[in-house]
């Protein structure tokens, strides 16, 4: 970053991240963009109201003691010259306390509004939501408004009025000042008139509104006691508020903050009934001075801005760097923490100073006190509360809509409301030392943290650029011979078993595509995560999580990339030409660490995720953007009390008003967000880079007529990266609409199974996305019959595990929460053997274990792990009871010797669809 863009970063990125949010939350009440910019301007208006108050009346200070002090200097200029001059001016400002630098208190008003200004300008002339949108007569609100016609001329209507509101208001605001401040005025708003005249109809408008507000401020301070008139304004506001919350907001969050805001507004005509104590208490002398009270604020902000600038998004970022890292342009995502710093040192170390600062004194000392409350209920909760809600991408969106309790609502303001009166107490009793040490300890404590998280972050980043290195190859290519035989293990991350009938049925050409399969819908997985459900795929029951667990003196990694080795080590010495793309979490690398394979020369390893990703630049520009806006957003949801953290979230969106107005025919739009059941906008960035591998599996085969075996692993992750795809094509569209699609599908039906019907978005994204995973390898199926390799060739398809989506398809009995669904058990599992040509179903049972024993068959005999010496094969699947985990997913937390925090499944008598049969352990 250069020093300009640190700066802007400091100083106005903080006041444009308000701007947007403010303008998002009111372009989602109002759906329309020129009311957001009335709400925009009035929002911003009254927060900076204070600020604005206390530069005038310092203006009005400096103004006062200048022409208190004009005699004296005068006098001084007209007897003494030179040096003598300055030495008799400085000792008159010194003995009456005054500096000549106060003179720029008559500029602070102008120097306040330069910034917003700036960043109005900035926020407003690239927000694309205006661009074609009207508003009145105002045709177009991203062009000059072009209102006045004259003959062929046309001149803009709204910088002329913006100039004469500004005039008038310039003319109440300066009556009875000094000339010189009249020329000030009236020149800046001829400066703003030629700045703004060429500018978009809607920064106009805003600063025309600006103007207006400015205008009536002046004119409502004219008044006689206007103090009296505001508070009963903020009366009425606050009724209306809380009116409007009720009328127009659901639920008891929504209801409690319009309560919040209106007591808010009602503070200023409650204010005499909450006077604290007699006059004479008000007297005494304060237990905490200004300058100890200095000291715990400045401390606070210090605090605050390593807390939300550092230590939250680099903790986030090193749970697992590698998703925040693109290998094929790799930089340290340090610098998304740089950002997020500056962000939040211009919030807390810049802007709540300026306005601590412009504070009274006594403002000063509830400035201090607030944001020690505010540092004890950050702290606790990023510590305790925001946990629960699930796995989180790298683009700071959970996999599943956050839902909270109106319990853990009440439980979360009872413990703010303890932890708030604590500090409170301490605060009254004058133990302002113990609060400033609190204070400086805490500021050391959480920057040690932050420390450690970034030295992690860059020795992981370190490994990656290897991995990087290593990883760079042409495009990946494998050969299927016509004349020898071909055996290819396909591992469908995440593809859920149960709903294959119903997509068959839905798709009849599916059928005729898959022709030679047998499907296995009484099949179970190991593990509820890839690194458990994996190993079983690739080397059978020897690595089932609990056989790992027993060699409990190898290192879960070792034994995690022995077993991704047995199989193509098995069929190399047998002979076979083996490509492997993909092996999942090779070496526990997010991004498969291809190394695992340097010493077997005759092994080809590739990576087809993001191999033919077309839109890779866009999407890397898209997502940094994102994460440069959202990871203080995400830093400021961790910290904010419960009742508002599906505010702050905001879907994913984290209240970007621009979100929705990206759109380009001639590229994707990344940046998922489903509106509803039928309905998303922008396209999910992980899955259509799965998705374009499958797409692509025909370029990446090479046909040949040579009398050679083979052999092929290919991962995907289309089926786990889950999201909403248009129908009947189920294809990803930046704008999706399946609502009359829907209408005539509300109930899918298979045979022999029950009826099914999707209620959740999270349903409709994990049907969708196997349906396009099917289609994909269905195509490449197609071009494998055209080239004459479907016979010779056996294709094992199967999944690591399946997903518990609330459609309860296989036992039928209803599952209770805290037992386990068996569809998070029953992944995928199909086999085209050799010759066959009819679509089967098989009610035979069969595990992920089984698969290197089915890729053997008849082709290796009494196959040996080469790694161990055991004999592979399906005894165990015999097994009175069979033992599966859910562990923790992560691969940076749970790469011990064994895994870590497991709860364990056991499945019985060989029968998924009885719930007798299965048993969970909490």
């Amino acid at each position: 970053m250069t020093i300009l863009q640190i700066l802007h970063t400091i100083v106005l990125g903080p006041l444009e991240l308000l701007f947007d949010v403010v303008y998002a939350i009111a372009n989602g009440i109002t759906g329309n963009p020129g009311l957001s910019l009335i709400f925009l301007s009035l929002t911003i208006n009254l927060l900076v109201l204070p600020l604005y108050r206390r530069a005038d009346a310092m203006q009005e200070e400096e103004r006062d003691q200048s022409l208190r002090l004009k005699p004296g200097v005068d006098h001084i200029r007209k007897v003494f010259k030179g040096d003598e001059r300055f030495m008799m001016l400085q000792t008159f400002y010194r003995q009456n306390d005054y500096k000549p630098y106060y003179a720029l208190k008559g500029s602070l008003s102008l120097l306040l509004e330069i910034p917003f200004f700036i960043a109005a300008y900035h926020y407003l002339s690239n927000l694309n939501l205006l661009n074609g949108a009207s508003f009145g007569p105002i045709a177009d609100l991203g062009v000059p408004d072009n209102l006045i016609k004259l003959g062929g001329i046309s001149l803009h209507l709204l910088p002329i009025l913006m100039t004469a509101i500004n005039i008038v208001s310039g003319i109440i605001y300066t009556k009875g000042m000094p000339l010189k401040s009249k020329i000030q005025l009236y020149g800046m708003a001829l400066i703003f008139l030629v700045l703004l005249y060429e500018s978009p109809a809607g920064l106009v408008f805003y600063w025309t509104l600006n103007n207006l507000f400015s205008l009536v401020k002046n004119i409502f301070y004219k008044i006689p006691n206007p103090k009296k008139v505001i508070k009963i304004i903020c009366s009425i506001a606050g009724i209306a508020v809380l009116i409007a919350g009720f009328v127009f907001f659901t639920g008891l969050r929504r209801k409690a903050l319009s309560l919040i805001v209106a007591l808010i507004l009602q503070l200023p005509l409650l204010n005499k009934y909450i006077k604290r104590g007699k006059d004479n208490k008000s007297k005494q002398k304060e237990l905490i001075n200004a300058d100890t009270a200095k000291v715990i604020f400045y401390a606070c902000c210090l605090l605050m801005t390593v807390l939300i600038g550092v230590l939250i998004p680099s903790a986030i970022i090193s749970t697992s760097t590698a998703e925040f890292v693109e290998m094929s342009d790799l930089h340290s995502p340090l610098r998304y923490v740089l950002r997020t710093a500056l962000m939040a040192i211009g919030t807390f170390m810049v802007w709540c100073i300026v306005f601590y600062k412009l504070s009274s004194d006594k403002g000063k000392k509830a400035f201090s006190l607030g944001s020690v409350i505010a540092v004890f209920c950050a702290v606790i909760e990023y510590m305790f509360f925001g946990k629960g809600y699930g796995n989180i991408s790298s683009t700071l969106r959970y996999d599943l809509p956050i839902e909270i309790s109106a319990k853990e609502y009440i439980f979360n303001l009872l413990i703010l409301g303890l932890v708030a009166g604590i500090v409170y107490l301490v605060w009254k009793k004058g133990k302002g030392e113990l609060l400033k040490a609190v204070g400086i300890i805490g500021c050391i404590a959480i920057t040690v943290m932050s420390v450690v998280n970034v030295v992690k972050i860059n020795s992981e980043v370190s490994e990656l650029k290897v991995i990087a290195e290593q990883s760079k190859q042409e495009a990946p290519q494998f050969t299927l011979s016509t004349t020898g035989q071909n055996v290819v293990v396909i591992m469908m991350d995440r593809a859920i078993g149960a709903l294959v009938p119903y997509l068959m049925e839905e798709k009849p050409e599916l059928k005729q595509q898959f022709a030679g399969f047998t499907f296995y819908p009484n099949a179970f997985s190991f593990g509820l995560t890839t690194n458990a459900g994996a190993p079983p795929i690739f080397g059978g029951y020897e690595y089932m999580p609990s056989e790992m667990d027993a060699r409990s003196n190898e290192s879960l990694k070792d034994k995690h990339n022995e077993a991704l080795k047995v199989m193509p080590v098995l069929f190399m010495n047998e002979g076979f030409k083996v490509t492997v793309c993909d092996p999942p979490y090779a070496n526990y690398q997010w991004t498969p660490d291809l190394s695992i394979f340097d010493e077997y020369k005759d092994i080809n390893a590739y990576l087809t995720s993001g191999a033919y990703d077309d839109n890779e630049a866009d999407r890397i520009v898209q997502k940094e953007h994102s994460l440069n806006r959202n990871l203080f957003c995400y830093s400021l949801f961790r910290v904010c009390p419960v009742f508002l953290h599906k505010e702050v979230y905001n879907e994913g969106i984290y209240n970007y008003a621009d979100y929705r107005s990206r759109y380009n025919d001639d590229q994707w739009v990344f940046g998922y967000t489903p509106s509803g059941n039928y309905t998303s906008t922008g396209v999910n960035d992980d899955f259509l880079t799965e998705y374009s591998a499958l797409e692509n599996l025909p370029f990446m085969t090479q046909v040949t007529d040579t009398n050679e075996n083979t052999y092929l692993s290919l991962v995907n992750g289309a089926t786990h990266d889950v999201t909403m795809l248009q129908e009947p094509e189920f294809e990803p569209k930046n704008e999706v609409d399946n609502t009359e699609y829907e209408k005539e599908h509300a109930v899918r039906t298979a045979p022999g199974m029950k009826d099914l019907q999707l209620t959740t978005v999270e349903q409709f994204e994990h049907y969708q996305s196997n349906m396009a995973g099917l289609i994909q390898l269905g195509k490449w199926f197609d071009y494998l019959k055209e080239n004459g390799v479907w016979d010779n060739t056996r294709i094992i398809i199967t999944a690591d595990h399946g997903r518990c989506i609330g459609l309860d398809l296989l036992t039928g009995d209803g599952i209770s929460s805290d037992e386990l669904d068996p569809m998070s058990a029953n992944p995928l599992f199909m086999i085209k053997d050799f010759g066959s040509t009819e679509f089967t179903i098989s009610d035979e049972f069969m595990t992920c274990a089984d698969v290197p024993t089915e890729a053997f068959k008849g082709l290796i005999d009494n196959p040996v792990n080469p790694f161990t010496g055991v004999p592979i094969n399906e005894d165990r699947k015999n097994d009175d009871v069979l033992y599966g985990v859910y562990c923790e997913a992560s691969i940076e937390k749970n790469n011990g010797n064994t895994f870590s925090d497991a709860k364990q499944y056991t499945l019985k008598n060989q029968n998924i669809f009885d719930t007798d049969n299965w048993t969970y352990s909490n």
